[in-house]
């Protein structure tokens, strides 16, 4: 795995080559899902939502039939695991002891691991089988295996997205077409940040927010900022364009996830952003029509934006290039070869 990596992160034009295109395939078929890593509320709510679709919804046609239970020594992760199998157990859905035997039962995957960290590990073989992947945030642990995830499943031409749910919250896809906007120059968002140790800060939670950050702004961002205080993290981005673009994670108080988008007409605030329904409906889609609703490149730079941020808090709050920290990846990968 450290070679393949490190084949991604040497070669040249790391974002371009990804933006890839996918024939339609099996769209009336029932297709068979399987969920790897059952250690995250999404897991029962994920499968609630498609198994319960009524058979003239966006949902029909889906349906979960095996899960992997997965783990790791992650407290969120190694807590929560049992419980979680044991409700999708209790739904009638199969339970496996590997991802090859579950590979072997499902047409196509959603990976909810909530440890980042086997990402990598647990997207390579469903690739290698040339099934649809869904993966819940965060994509990767770090940007080096994200880019190895989407370099591998480009080589095999399987379709493969992340996302969180908060991309594709009503209000924050209202708020990006707001016509009382104009265009779009600037954008705040806000929410939970909470930390687990031995993941990268904004990996673990702090990823929704700038979800919603990059669902308003788009990418081109080729700077960030950060500032970390007792209550909160201040992220601030510059795009190539001289948009600034800015992501507040909220670590104690009152929490709770928000958006304003500034524009050259007006200034509008996002309702109230939660449910699962809506990503649930964009997955439906993407196992059905084998087309990603979002771009490779865009969630690679995504992962960059968080990495970034981690390097401006260990230089003291100082911007850091994006170019940069894909270069560093490069090196790094380098360095373990």
């Amino acid at each position: 795995m450290k070679n393949l990596t490190l084949f991604v992160l040497l070669a040249g034009s790391i974002l371009c080559p990804l933006g890839v295109a996918y024939p339609q395939e099996r769209p009336d078929a029932i297709l068979r899902a399987g969920m790897i890593g059952l250690d995250t509320s999404h897991v029962p709510e994920f499968a609630r939502i498609f198994n319960e679709a009524k058979p003239d919804s966006e949902l029909a046609g889906i349906k979960i039939v095996a899960g992997y239970p997965g783990g790791t020594d992650l407290p969120a992760s190694r807590d929560r695991v049992g419980k979680f199998t044991e409700q999708l157990r209790g739904m009638g859905i199969e339970i496996v002891d590997s991802i090859p035997k579950l590979l072997g039962k499902v047409d196509v995957v959603l990976l909810e691991s909530v440890d980042g960290r086997i990402h990598l590990k647990e997207a390579a073989p469903v690739i290698e089988a040339g099934k649809p992947l869904f993966i819940d945030k965060p994509a990767a642990g770090s940007l080096a295996d994200a880019i190895a995830i989407y370099e591998l499943a480009r080589q095999r031409q399987v379709p493969c997205f992340s996302s969180s749910s908060l991309r594709f919250s009503p209000n924050v896809q209202e708020l990006k077409k707001n016509a009382a906007l104009g265009q779009i120059v600037g954008a705040v968002t806000w929410g939970p940040c909470s930390y687990q140790e031995g993941i990268p800060d904004m990996f673990y939670y702090g990823i929704h927010g700038i979800e919603m950050l990059y669902t308003l702004m788009g990418p081109g961002c080729q700077t960030v900022a950060r500032i970390q205080a007792p209550d909160a993290d201040v992220l601030t981005g510059v795009w190539k364009d001289g948009r600034v673009g800015t992501y507040r994670g909220l670590r104690r108080n009152k929490e709770e996830f928000g958006a304003v988008a500034f524009g050259t007409k007006g200034i509008v605030a996002a309702g109230k952003s939660d449910g699962y329904e809506q990503l649930c409906v964009e997955i439906g889609r993407f196992f059905k029509t084998r087309r990603a609703p979002v771009a490779p490149d865009e969630t690679i730079e995504l992962m960059a934006f968080m990495e970034a941020a981690d390097q401006s808090k260990r230089q003291g709050g100082a911007p850091v290039a994006l170019k940069d920290v894909l270069a560093k990846a490069r090196a790094g990968a380098a360095s373990k070869n």
